[in-house]
């Protein structure tokens, strides 16, 4: 198989886990697009171009950003690959590990109980964590798709957009600075 057949929707027959074109398209440009914006700015921030980042003095922001950061491109992979195999499983349960980890750390950002309109992705994170594991026990493959997908273009893209948007926040301050 060619290195990027993966991301040719044609290149195997329909399964419950293949993606329509529409939900494909979407996860293939977020997940491009904001593994990019990150590569970009954290190589910013590593070389010099942006100003102080006192955000990562701060442990639980050190946690999720140490957290999230792999769970775009691995998302997207996950999302793209062939399903059901050996590794896929794996970096699946690691998958879903970081991002309860991420939404966990989110929690002490600004100390347990102060909370924003971002933070209701927590309990969304959770819910899904535990559906997506539950629903591949019991061989719902189709509900187990339709749950990663929602966490990957809600709870990740959502307030990975707001990341970058939000003026003041770590990964504004890296890619604008």
């Amino acid at each position: 198989m060619p290195a990027l057949a993966f991301a040719n929707p044609f290149h195997r027959p329909a399964g419950a886990l293949d993606l329509n074109p529409l939900i494909r398209a979407m996860v293939i440009v977020s997940g491009t697009v904001m593994t990019a914006l990150s590569l970009y700015a954290i190589s910013r921030a590593l070389l010099g171009y942006t100003p102080d980042l006192p955000h990562l003095r701060n442990v639980a922001v050190a946690v999720h950003v140490t957290t999230v950061l792999p769970c775009v491109p691995l998302g997207l992979y996950l999302l793209l690959a062939p399903k059901g195999t050996p590794m896929h499983k794996q970096l699946g349960k690691l998958w879903v590990a970081l991002m309860v980890i991420t939404a966990t750390a989110t929690l002490w950002i600004h100390g347990l109980g102060t909370f924003s309109w971002i933070h209701i992705f927590v309990p969304i994170t959770y819910r899904a964590a535990w559906l997506i594991v539950s629903k591949a026990r019991k061989g719902d493959i189709k509900g187990h798709r339709n749950e990663i997908v929602g966490l990957f273009l809600g709870a990740l893209m959502i307030p990975g957009v707001w990341a970058f948007i939000g003026e003041g926040r770590l990964m504004n301050t890296m890619l604008f600075g």
